[in-house]
């Protein structure tokens, strides 16, 4: 249905011109595919559990020698999950985008490829081998680049110096080529298992994993560590994390839409997906652990000092996919698509939420030049403090569930410095949200004296609405026994991650004594990091810019972000610019190439003058050739003989 909506819109929707056609048909096609998918999950909340998983087999796609892989699609417990999300969360997004777009020239080109990013998604998560879950996988990245240079003669500030340098082309040629380093790796290691397994079909491979007697295999290792070099792309984690920050650049719809439902939650799905071959090589699981709770903290403190309310929001979603990872390293699947979920609304939440106080403010996304608005856009208030509380991990609001269960899961795994690290993160997440949030709404107004906030339309409004709701009850349906709940997620999931969980039978349960105190120390945190937050940016306002000039080597640090894009621009994009300008372009595609060509054509023009000359046009020179031609074939004849 969303592919329909792309055909629509994009071959009719500018001769018909018309935003109202545009907009309800190309979020009605996505609401359609909803409620589509809320029926599949009816009926298989209907049906027993192991006749829960089907796959739709459409046509024979590629048959080359031994290879066979066809356009079949895999619905099961995960896949319903994931496509429940796309669509839900990017219904709302595409109806914001009616309100928040109108005006636009390019409106029916906007929701002609939001279409298609969610087209390429469910093919992602739908997909029943690695190969067609690298179609979408690549269909998402092309996606992003056109969706981040919508406005692509617009100029945009990175962060750097002089403000404005860059425009939203450079943010999405940089995240398509960021992307394109995560997709080799799982190119490459599509080509392993195929070598390995004879298949890539996940009924083919999957299985006959799971038969592996020793786990630790060296090209298991590398299957899944090449995968994951492919997660580590999409789902923006060190070291390949400093496209999603730039992607700002595109509409706001688009930033919810990539950070919340779609692009970013691929790597975590792939790895989820990916389960029984991830608990085969305990070694990648470390390094999946690992880098995801360095992301985490390495995102929160940049988070900490950015004043760009979309910046402040990116960082936060890199740190939150940490999160993710970091649940699937210590082998908790489950409580790493729990969290995918509750982000999954929070953040869509916050970020629609910021989309509509830049439209109030007429653009401004300086979060020092705001400041007032809880009286003037009171809906938008509300619903983006509901967000910050779920971020915050404040309970019972959903972030508080998955957030917990993570950290639970961490400390009982034994990864107990990896615990330390996601428990200070958790600290830093509080703080930098409601910093965000007391500047933009609390205090006195600073914007520009001729801009008069406003809310929303209801088009825009009610969207955040549905979503604050979600964001408030979205973590029931995984409250652990010990709350007094059933973890209904988990009893969902059970079946998709058995197989791995019976693998790694890792000890993921902890006293309950330890469990309650885990749980007052997470709450602890979180409310530290709020009233942190509420004393210098609400209270003491001085304290805060006199800690700033006390440590302005360190709030230099984190506002360059660690320097970390001109560390890159040193080491690998200058030196590959010089070198594709001077040795490729100028000696080798100039020189070599362009001189063989152009030496040929010279060498033959020079050949071509001499050779002329012999046809003179003199008959007489002619014959005398002709007879001197005769006497030397008799001549030689005559020795010859």
């Amino acid at each position: 249905m969303p592919l329909i909506g792309f055909f629509i819109n994009g071959i009719f929707g500018k001769k018909i011109a018309s935003e109202r056609f545009s907009g309800i048909f190309g979020s009605g096609v996505v609401g359609a595919s909803f409620a589509a998918s809320a029926w599949v999950f009816i009926e298989m909340v209907r049906s027993p559990v192991d006749s829960r998983t089907h796959v739709v087999t459409l046509f024979d796609w590629i048959s080359a020698g031994s290879l066979s892989v066809a356009a079949a699609y895999r619905i099961d417990q995960l896949s319903i999950l994931m496509c429940l999300i796309i669509t839900g969360v990017g219904f709302l997004i595409h109806v914001y985008s009616i309100g928040y777009m109108r005006g636009d020239p390019g409106f029916w080109r906007f929701f002609c490829y939001l279409n298609l990013f969610i087209f390429m998604m469910l093919n992602l998560v739908l997909a029943d081998n690695f190969l067609l879950m690298f179609l979408g996988w690549e269909g998402v990245g092309l996606c992003s680049y056109l969706l981040i240079g919508f406005w692509h003669d617009r100029r945009f500030d990175t962060g750097g110096y002089p403000p404005g340098s860059s425009t939203t082309s450079d943010a999405a040629r940089k995240a398509f080529i960021v992307n394109r380093v995560g997709d080799f790796g799982f190119l490459v290691a599509m080509l392993l298992i195929f070598s390995t397994f004879g298949s890539l079909a996940f009924g083919d491979v999957f299985p006959r994993a799971a038969a592996i007697v020793e786990p630790g295999s060296t090209t298991i290792f590398w299957i899944t560590l090449l995968l994951f070099l492919g997660a580590t792309g999409k789902s923006a984690q060190i070291p390949l994390y400093v496209w999603l920050p730039d992607a700002m650049a595109g509409p706001t719809p688009v930033s919810a839409l990539i950070h919340a439902a779609t692009m970013v939650t691929a790597g975590v799905y792939m790895v989820a997906r990916c389960s029984i071959l991830y608990a085969l090589s305990p070694l990648t699981l470390q390094i999946v652990a690992t880098v995801g709770c360095l992301t985490a903290v390495f995102a929160a403190t940049i988070g900490l000092v950015q004043n760009d309310i979309k910046k402040i929001l990116a960082y936060s979603t890199i740190s939150q996919l940490g999160y993710m990872f970091l649940a699937l390293g210590v082998g908790a699947f489950t409580s790493g698509m729990f969290h995918l979920i509750t982000h999954a609304f929070f953040k869509a939440l916050l970020f629609l939420g910021a989309g509509c106080v830049i439209h109030a403010l007429k653009g401004e996304q300086d979060i020092r030049r705001m400041g007032g608005l809880a009286a003037a856009m009171p809906t938008t208030r509300w619903t983006f403090l509901a967000g910050s509380l779920a971020i915050a991990g404040i309970p019972p609001l959903s972030g508080f569930f998955s957030k917990d269960e993570i950290l639970l899961r961490t400390y009982a795994g034994g990864a107990t410095l990896l615990w330390i690290i996601g428990w200070i993160t958790a600290g830093l997440t509080a703080f930098y949200i409601f910093r965000l949030f007391y500047m933009a709404f609390e205090g006195e107004g600073r914007y520009s004296q001729d801009v008069q906030p406003h809310e929303m339309p209801v088009s825009m409004t009610l969207p955040l609405v549905l979503l604050s709701i979600l964001s408030i009850a979205g973590g029931f349906i995984g409250i652990p026994s010990n709350l007094g709940g059933r973890n209904l997620l988990e009893r969902w999931l059970e079946p998709i991650f058995s197989r791995a969980d019976a693998r790694l039978a890792s000890p993921h349960e902890a006293p309950l004594s330890m469990e309650y105190t885990l749980i007052a120390l997470s709450i602890g945190i979180a409310v530290i990091g709020v009233y942190g937050a509420s004393f210098l940016y609400r209270r003491r306002t001085d304290l805060a810019a006199r800690i700033i000039t006390r440590f302005n080597a360190v709030y230099g640090l984190l506002l360059h972000k660690y320097y970390v894009d001109e560390i890159y621009d040193a080491l690998f994009v200058s030196p590959l610019d010089r070198i594709s300008k001077t040795l490729l372009w100028k000696g080798v595609d100039v020189k070599l190439i362009d001189g063989a060509v152009d030496g040929t054509a010279t060498l033959v023009l020079k050949l071509s003058d001499r050779l002329r000359r012999i046809q003179s046009g003199v008959a007489q020179g002619y014959a005398l050739v002709f007879v001197l031609g005769i006497i030397v074939i008799l001549g030689i004849l005559v020795l010859r003989f």
